[in-house]
């Protein structure tokens, strides 16, 4: 299953500061549920986990992430990542590019972002998984602004807390509640008017 995804985040913080963050890989998974950052291969390339929860299940993924194109003049970035279910069930492969703007108090960032699953979390349904990646990106967007609004930025290559899982069910409920309030208030919408 293929997912597409176009989001933007609002930061109080100036962009060649958020790009310093965003190209640190360390300080990204750092805001990210269940991610860990487990080896530096070069520059661009590192080596990673994710946990994710479905319910009683717990899944960990291993995988690969790239930067394949890095402007810090345009404040650009292109990285690609892929990973496999430790347990053999079921993979990912994502690219994701990025983009910085100065904006009225800070950065707007926009993230444009392709992911392909197999395996266990595809069965959750294309809706489902919008639901939750949108989640997961407040999550991120959250723990950004606050590490970013916190003064300097720890240092490169820190280490991070100790990565929780991602709970995907809890964020899955969270996100078909939503889809369900939006369809019930079309629906309330549409009683309302006239025929």
């Amino acid at each position: 299953m293929a997912v597409k995804m176009e989001q933007k985040i609002s930061l109080g913080a100036p962009p060649d500061r958020v790009w310093a963050f965003l190209t640190d890989p360390f300080q990204v998974a750092s805001c990210l549920p269940g991610a860990a950052i487990t080896e530096k291969v070069d520059d661009r390339t590192y080596r990673g986990t994710i946990t994710v929860k479905v319910g009683p299940m717990t899944t960990s993924y291993k995988g690969t992430i790239r930067f394949e194109r890095l402007d810090p003049g345009a404040w650009e970035a292109e990285l690609v990542g892929q990973g496999q279910d430790v347990r053999g069930k079921g993979g990912a492969e994502m690219r994701m590019q990025s983009r910085l703007r100065v904006a009225e108090g800070g950065t707007e960032v926009t993230v444009v972002s392709e992911v392909s699953i197999t395996g266990l979390l595809a069965q959750l349904g294309r809706g489902l998984i919008e639901g939750v990646a949108d989640q997961i990106f407040q999550e991120f967007a959250a723990a950004m602004r606050q590490k970013l609004g916190a003064g300097a930025a720890t240092a490169v290559g820190e280490a991070a807390v100790e990565a929780r899982p991602l709970d995907a069910l809890s964020l899955g409920t969270k996100a078909a509640g939503q889809a369900v309030g939006r369809a019930v208030r079309r629906l309330l919408g549409r009683e309302g008017e006239p025929p």
